[in-house]
This record gives structure tokens, sequence and C-alpha cells, in this order.
């Protein structure tokens, strides 16, 4: 792999030189001491995720019908595609590719990724909100990180859309495992732009150590709690405007209104390298 990441996944799953077209010689690695955490901070909270995980099992059964779980295509470690697992949060009879077109959109507007459902998704089933707003929703992501196609803490795993119209320095997220959580995650997440998430995912890859892994680890409950407090907030009836979701706000309508998608207009320009500088947790 050169250092610039420049590779593209073919549909062998294979590493693709940008360039030349070739196969590239070497794929990344993870570091050994990760999957041996990962294992043992699994095996010592298997009395807290276990019964967690069989109480939300029978919460989306009894809420909503359907399967209890859903699978979707992600990127992984070197550009090799996976399937992770996570509990069904939608309608049965829900499109998806509204949330694809929604996110390629804030990739254009880099404006601070604001999670679709915030600012209101019908497609929601019950308990659907509570569920993503707490993460849980990617609880079975675990059997991902027994797998070794993810770990417990490392970039988010992007969509094969999504990383179609990364830049080849953007490409070099996909160095590492995807995580469970991560160094963005617990850093600002929904405040923050892609290009944002982006360089923090790089700057945890360039800085990645057992102790830094186990301090994002410890931060999430805290995220979590607060990010439960913002969507409790943000579903209260009368609470408007003058904060960063007013324009993720605006994405939305655009996708669910068929008459103000139609109107012109739209975002130029390609994604901006960061310059936000990165701070240490």
């Amino acid at each position: 792999m050169t250092r610039g990441g420049s590779f593209v996944v073919s549909s062998t799953a294979k590493i693709i030189h940008i360039r030349s077209g070739l196969p590239v010689a070497s794929e990344p690695k993870a570091p050994g001491w990760k999957s041996a955490l990962d294992l043992a901070c699994i095996l010592l909270s298997l009395p807290i995720w276990l019964p967690l995980m069989i109480l939300l099992m029978l919460v989306t059964r009894l809420s909503s019908p359907g399967p209890i779980f859903y699978r979707q295509e992600r990127v992984g470690l070197g550009g090799r595609h996976f399937f992770i697992w996570k509990f069904r949060t939608m309608r049965l009879s829900a499109e998806t590719q509204a949330h694809e077109r929604y996110f390629e959109e804030l990739m254009r507007s880099d404006c601070p990724m604001t999670k679709l459902d915030t600012v209101g998704d019908s497609r929601l089933a019950p308990f659907g909100r509570i569920l993503r707003a707490s993460g849980l929703d990617e609880l079975p992501q675990i059997f991902n990180v027994l797998c070794g196609e993810m770990s417990l803490v490392g970039p988010r795993p992007c969509l094969p859309n999504e990383f179609a119209h990364y830049e080849p320095w953007q490409r070099e997220r996909v160095n590492g495992l995807p995580g469970l959580t991560g160094y963005w995650q617990v850093n600002g997440k929904n405040k923050t732009t892609f290009n944002e998430m982006i360089a923090m995912d790089l700057f945890y890859l360039k800085n990645m150590s057992i102790l830094l892994d186990l301090k994002i680890m410890l931060k999430t409950c805290a995220v979590i709690a607060g990010q439960l407090f913002e969507s409790r907030t943000a579903a209260q009836p009368g609470r408007q405007g003058g904060s960063p979701r007013s324009q993720t706000a605006q994405i939305a309508g655009q996708l669910f209104e068929p008459r103000l998608a139609a109107q012109p207009g739209g975002q130029g320009g390609s994604p901006r390298s960061p310059t936000t500088q990165i701070l240490h947790i």
C-alpha cells in the first residue's frame, strides 16, 4: 500500500492501486494487541452486554413486526467489504435510499453530521430513536469483533457508496480495523463535519495504543448518556432554530419533500482538507 492510501476495491474485494490499476502487494494489518484487548474486554463485560442484548432482542421483536437484526454491507480493513449486524430500527417497509442521499449531501455541504432521525424520520420503528441515540442498535457488532472484521475501537465503517466518493487522502481511514466506538465518536460526533471526522480517524490511526483505546472505551459511556439526553430534548416540540442542526434539517426536508428537492441550486466544490486541530482525550 502507498503512503497516501491510494487504493480502491474491486468486485472481488482485492486492493487496487488507483493510479496504476495493479493489485497492491501488501495489505494493512491490525496490531496484535488489538484482538487480545478486544477479546479480554468482551469476556469481562459479558455479564453486562449479553443480558442487555437479549432484552433488546425481545423489545425489537415485540415492538415492530419483522426480523430482529439488520445486515448491511460496509467497507473494512484494507477496503475489504463485510456485513455488519445491527438491531433493526426501521419499519419493515421503510426505504433506505434516503439515508444514503442524506449522507452524500452532508459530505458535499461540510456541515455538522447530525443524524437523520434527530431532525425527524417517520421511518423509525417504536424504540428506534432510543436505540439509535444510545448506539445500542450497534451492539450486535460485537460478533463482528469476535470474527475479526471489526475492533471495539476504530473508525466508523463506511458504506461502499460513501467510500466511492472519498478522495485519496480520505481513503487512509481504512488502514485500520473499523470500530464499535472510536476517537471521532467520543470527540464531537454529530457536531463535527465530514472532513473533521476523517481527520480524527487519521489522528487515531497514527496514535493508536492500548491506553488510547481504553480511554475511548471509558469515555463512550458518558457520550452515550449525553446523546440520549440530546435526543430527548430534540424530540420535545417547540425547540427550533439557532443550532447547527438547522442546516441538516433543511437537507432532510429536501429528501422527504419532492417539491423542495426540485428547486434549483445546490452545494458546489469538493471537500476541503481538514484544518481543525485534533485534541487528545
